[in-house]
């Protein structure tokens, strides 16, 4: 694990020096993401142990239909726990970089090592975010298509008629996707740059949040593109049945330990 060096804190300041970062900086990025996922797949790891989890979540969701109004906003907000779940990615990424053993068994180092603390702390965080947006959700709901009562969410085809072809469905829609949009941006600026910065030096979850929405606040443009460029991915990937999963979160996870690399001075 790297040790924090006075080196690469700003003077006086006790913060991480950040850089500028451009869209080039966002393609060579995922370049290298994808050199590391051909050199470290990592689709087994997904496909043996994540994939699973993931089917028997969409499942328990499909099965009830008085989760229906919450269903979007779960699998929205399931997002949020990408860059946790991609820590094992950002120190196998980390040891290939440094010249060190990376094999898979290094892949779960980051639970029982020096930062397993700090990246339980800043998962916390994360899960109190996505909590929230569930509540927050929630409140939308019940003040909008709620009032409509319980033959509102009686079967699938009537909560959809009542979403689609109610006004109180399109304000569901409009304020919904608005609140969302807020906590994306919220969830982005904290976990960007965060999670591998855990990974890769021994700080604690506060210097890490401070030094990402440093790097979303000095890269606005670069960050939200990053952003979309991430939910573009983890979309085309759920398509296929999810399978398609199993490339885009290593290549992901890769990609943003390399965006750190070059957000944050080392």
């Amino acid at each position: 694990m790297a040790i924090a060096h006075p080196a690469d804190l700003v003077p006086g300041s006790g913060e991480y020096e950040i850089r500028k970062i451009g869209f080039d900086d966002l393609r060579i990025s995922l370049g290298q993401g994808w050199e590391d996922f051909q050199a470290k797949r990592g689709d087994l790891v997904f496909i043996g142990i994540i994939y699973p989890l993931v089917v028997l979540f969409a499942i328990l969701i499909a099965s009830r239909v008085s989760i229906l109004p919450l269903l979007f906003p779960l699998l929205a907000g399931s997002i949020l726990f990408s860059p946790p779940l991609a820590s094992g990615f950002y120190e196998l990424a980390r040891r290939r970089e440094q010249g060190l053993d990376s094999r898979w068994r290094h892949f779960l180092d980051v639970v029982r090592g020096p930062s397993a603390p700090s990246l339980l702390d800043l998962t916390s965080v994360t899960a109190m975010l996505f909590l929230a947006w569930i509540a927050a959700a929630w409140f939308i709901y019940s003040a909008t298509v709620g009032g409509l009562g319980p033959e509102a969410v009686s079967s699938v085809g009537a909560f959809l008629n009542a979403v689609f072809g109610t006004t109180e469905g399109w304000k569901m829609i409009i304020i919904g996707n608005l609140v969302g949009l807020g906590f994306a941006i919220v969830a982005l600026a904290i976990s960007v740059v965060s999670f591998p910065m855990i990974i890769d030096k021994n700080v604690n979850w506060g210097v890490a949040l401070r030094t990402s929405g440093r790097v979303a606040w000095n890269n606005p443009m670069t960050v939200a593109t990053w952003g979309l460029i991430v939910v573009g991915l983890l979309i085309l990937g759920a398509l296929p049945g999810l399978v398609g999963l199993a490339v885009v979160l290593p290549l992901l996870g890769y990609a943003t330990w390399h965006l750190y690399t070059r957000a944050v001075v080392r």
